[in-house]
């Protein structure tokens, strides 16, 4: 575990069958998760989040189980069009 790794020991979860668990996010301060939890109370309030303090953090491997979406990584897999449609800077003619 990299010192890194260590610097953000709280948690928002997501709790699955079998007392597995689902982390959504982390943070550096309790207050900065409660924050962020209460948004997406208000967003998802159907769904149960829970805020746990957690010093030893998981693997990225396990969280390919989790419906967590990934980080944006430059691509546009929802509008494939908008990248190849969009001119490059040395195409457009300036005025």
């Amino acid at each position: 575990m990299t010192y890194l790794d260590q610097l953000y020991p709280w948690c928002i979860i997501k709790p699955l069958p079998n007392l597995q668990r689902c982390i959504v996010a982390r943070f550096r301060r309790r207050n900065e998760a409660e924050a962020h939890l209460q948004v997406i109370r208000r967003l998802l309030p159907h769904i149960t989040y829970i805020i746990i303090f957690d010093p030893t953090p998981e693997r990225e491997e396990s969280l390919d189980d989790c419906s967590v979406p990934e980080p944006y990584e430059g691509n546009s897999s929802i509008f494939p069009d908008t990248l190849t449609s969009m001119p490059d800077k040395k195409t457009v003619d300036a005025p």
